[in-house]
């Protein structure tokens, strides 16, 4: 799961210069680790959305947690996937 959301996120954010072994599971995906922006969070719900069907609301969900690395996205898209 994690090497298909590192997939997703670059093809996503069309970000082709980074390949998925670059992408640390546990690092922040915003800020100082991937240092991705608001914009890019949007770009990638959107494609979450779309690539898993799953809806992200933010007032029922702290998506920032969610948001957090590639390993708490998985981890939510596994629980909302059942």
């Amino acid at each position: 799961m994690n090497d298909e959301i590192k997939e997703l996120i670059i093809k996503s954010l069309n970000i082709p210069d980074i390949k998925p072994s670059d992408i640390d599971d546990k690092a922040p995906l915003f800020n100082d680790g991937l240092g991705l922006d608001s914009v890019d969070a949007l770009e990638l719900g959107l494609a979450i959305q779309k690539t898993y069907g799953i809806v992200l609301d933010a007032k029922t969900t702290n998506l920032k947690e969610v948001f957090y690395s590639v390993d708490s996205l998985a981890k939510y898209i596994e629980q909302k996937k059942g």
